[in-house]
């Protein structure tokens, strides 16, 4: 069978070879490490500490049954402050960062590779094109990025890429049957599941409850069961042949939820599971000896008319054979629209907004483990 132009068009890509070299990235990222203040504005500027005012958003304590502490250390900072990453991914013991705010500009291409054995950042290869909130995951040695917003947090595109981890390069796929950012992926069964998010029209930017299944293998998109109730910016996880998706926000941060579904992949269908402690989005979500957990977020309340911005410091936990929750140690930096991943037995946690909203991204990462 002839191939077709739209195949033929999404192989030819981007990505294929980069103008400039992996050691001469990698070395580039290296020589930013720990230098330079932690946090900075949309605007461009460096800030060393936040403000007093800025500090009072942060929110660290849970309602969940207290469980084992668990500590906080700090890791290499990322070459530069990042955020509305929209989530991380690990493959063999390293995180990948991908896309978000950072320099100034809300559709980065930038991706950051960290390795753990020698605590240090490296650059990969960009994604194809810039873009905030993309959902990422990784499966079988390649990396999935898939939707995104082209302006703050809103404009979504249908953009689908895979990375060859092993060739350091990207190349287009199928793109989404539907376009969106803020999305949640997850591998399961050969197939890349696509879940909730935002779309248009732009001066909307409603939350979605769309379930799409990427076939790796036939590269086409097929329709599932949607998500009970639509929403963004939303945590995820698959364990047990099943898919968790938990809290989020339906439209706005103003309208957070701890909102638990479980979809049962033979049937096609949800359930519902004892809800996240502490409702919020933005925050990470991470599989650690059997419990997912769940960490930062941010929410907008308004009080006699004003608002009241709360970051979330908060770390709860879930166990999926007794459907109940616990919380562990908060955060020692709170923060929101973070990359997540598990290496080795330490949770992850890099760059995030320090303060509600879009204004000012972070370099800090710091690890969690239980021991």
């Amino acid at each position: 069978m002839p191939t077709s132009p739209t195949t033929l068009t999404r192989r030819a890509a981007i990505g294929i070879a980069l103008a400039t070299p992996l050691a001469a990235r990698t070395a580039l990222a290296q020589s930013h490490q720990h230098h330079g203040a932690p946090f900075q504005t949309l605007q461009g500027n460096r800030v060393d500490a936040l403000t007093e005012q800025q500090l009072g958003q942060r929110v660290v304590e849970s309602p969940a049954p207290k469980g084992p502490p668990g500590r906080w250390e700090e890791r290499a900072r990322l070459p530069l402050p990042r955020s509305e990453m929209a989530w991380a991914t690990a493959w063999q013991d390293r995180m990948h960062v991908v896309g978000g705010y950072g320099d100034g500009r809300v559709n980065r291409a930038y991706h950051h590779l960290y390795d753990p054995k020698d605590d240090r950042w490296h650059e990969a290869a960009p994604l194809p094109r810039g873009a905030n909130h993309v959902a990422v995951v990784a499966e079988a040695g390649r990396l999935y990025a898939l939707g995104g917003f082209t302006e703050q947090n809103r404009t979504p595109d249908a953009n689908a890429y895979v990375y060859e981890i092993g060739e350091d390069r990207w190349r287009a796929i199928a793109p989404l049957p539907r376009e969106r950012g803020a999305a949640s992926a997850v591998a399961l069964g050969g197939r890349i599941h696509l879940i909730g998010g935002a779309s248009g029209p732009t001066d909307e930017r409603a939350s979605v409850g769309w379930h799409e299944a990427y076939d790796i293998a036939g590269d086409r998109w097929e329709r599932r069961k949607p998500l009970p109730a639509a929403r963004d910016h939303a945590g995820a996880v698959a364990w047990d042949g099943r898919i968790h998706v938990i809290g989020g926000r339906f439209n706005t941060f103003e309208y957070n939820t701890g909102l638990h579904h479980v979809y049962l992949p033979g049937r096609d269908t949800w359930e519902l599971r004892a809800p996240l402690p502490t409702p919020r989005s933005g925050h990470g979500l991470v599989v650690l000896k059997g419990r997912f957990y769940a960490m930062g977020g941010e929410q907008r309340d308004y009080v006699d008319g004003r608002a009241a911005d709360r970051v979330f410091g908060v770390m709860e936990s879930y166990d999926p054979g007794a459907d109940t929750w616990q919380s562990h140690a908060p955060m020692s930096t709170p923060r929101h629209g973070l990359g997540a991943a598990l290496l080795g037995d330490w949770i992850h946690v890099a760059g995030g907004g320090p303060i509600v909203g879009g204004s000012t991204q972070s370099a800090i990462h710091e690890a969690f483990t239980l021991g």
